[in-house]
């Protein structure tokens, strides 16, 4: 059966920047926006009043940005069945965007730096956009330098720091890698790190133990070289320690595929195996990472199980047959990306990483709630 996997993509507008905006109508913009001058009053009846205010006094005005909580069709893709988001999710995304997105880069990249080179447009949308026949669903788009898309607002787990940072915050540093570098190229060199190891089709079939293998730093980043790019940038920034720890070690591995007559036929790679009974090398078991303990001396045994003599059984090491050494790929990459943001940019990937860090590991979201609570 096809797991279902999710991406993070670009659209990229030919001339949506450049070209202008033309209207029927006698409305004027302002020079210094891409939005129509309109009436402000915000109406403190309104259910909604606490958080329009929250949205125009840290977003609209400070950096000229419509964050869209209430769901435009026309602004959305069509063939796709969505919902708008809650407004309670709403208000988390909106606060937790300021602290983990804005608020980092403008403690260390300057006041003016997402102010020049932010989106324009974040849109929230409830649900995801299935792509059935691929077995995908996308979790955000970055449209021409201007928009952010984030979708699966709804299935928000407020709790659950893991699935915060994979689907919304990574979502955030990953799209804004795309408007970067969309405005700024970075170095062809990095495509040529992993060529002919990219599948634009068939990359949702992959795992991720392979896919470390080879230099990538999730499923999704063999897609393609932008999407790789992107994603590097993101998981450097909201990765911990361990996670990247983790990367970083799945990445220095060999991985072998099970047959499908083998008791773990359903896992598609594995990296240790034991002998069977008979002993011999070619007659392997694989096993799952879980199952194995790693012993003070070094060796490696089955965590549950004895041999018929009553000892632990022995596991080995699957051998590194791909020619590639992840890690060494993937430091590369973090490397290119890190001088490119420091020489177009001006930007310290670490110190933006050590930020976020800090900030993700650390914040009580009541605090911030009460930023659009205490709103009078």
């Amino acid at each position: 059966m096809k797991s279902l996997k999710y991406y993070i993509s670009s659209l990229l507008l030919a001339g949506v920047v450049g070209m202008g905006f033309t209207s029927c109508s006698d409305d004027k913009l302002d020079p210094n926006s891409i939005f129509p001058k309109i009436d402000e009053t915000l109406d403190p009846n309104s259910k909604t009043y606490k958080l329009d205010k929250f949205l125009r006094d840290n977003y609209l005005t400070p950096y000229n940005l419509d964050f869209r909580y209430k769901m435009q069709d026309v602004g959305t893709n069509m063939n796709y069945n969505l919902v708008p988001a809650t407004y309670d999710n709403a208000v988390d995304l909106a606060v937790l965007t300021k602290y983990l997105w804005f608020e980092a880069y403008e403690k260390v990249a300057g006041p003016d730096f997402l102010k020049l080179y932010g989106p324009r447009i974040i849109h929230l949308i409830g649900s995801p956009a299935y792509n059935p026949t691929s077995g995908t669903m996308i979790l955000g788009l970055a449209e021409g330098g201007i928009k952010v898309s984030l979708f699966r607002v709804n299935q928000m787990n407020i709790k659950d720091f893991n699935q915060m940072n994979e689907y919304y915050f990574k979502t955030m540093h990953h799209e804004f890698a795309h408007i970067l570098h969309q405005t700024k190229t970075y170095p062809s060199e990095f495509n040529t790190l992993s060529v002919g190891k990219y599948d634009s089709n068939n990359w949702g079939d992959r795992q991720e133990g392979v896919v470390a293998s080879w230099g990538f730093v999730s499923t999704y980043a063999s897609s393609e070289f932008r999407e790789d790019f992107a994603e590097v940038i993101a998981n450097y920034i909201v990765k911990t320690d361990k996670q990247w720890a983790h990367l970083l070690d799945m990445a220095s591995r060999g991985w072998e595929t099970p047959s499908s007559d083998d008791e773990m036929g359903a896992i598609y790679y594995c990296y240790y195996y034991f002998k069977n009974n008979s002993g011999d090398e070619a007659d392997k078991i694989y096993v799952d990472e879980f199952d194995v303990q790693v012993n003070e001396d070094g060796t490696k045994q089955l965590k549950k199980g004895k041999d018929p003599e009553g000892n632990p059984i022995v596991v080995y090491d699957v051998v590194d047959k791909d020619g590639i050494d992840g890690v060494e790929v993937i430091n590369k990459k973090v490397q290119i990306a890190r001088q490119w943001l420091a020489d177009e940019w001006g930007v310290n990937l670490d110190k933006l990483r050590e930020e976020v860090q800090d900030r993700q590991q650390n914040y009580n979201i009541e605090d911030l709630r009460d930023q659009v609570r205490n709103i009078k």
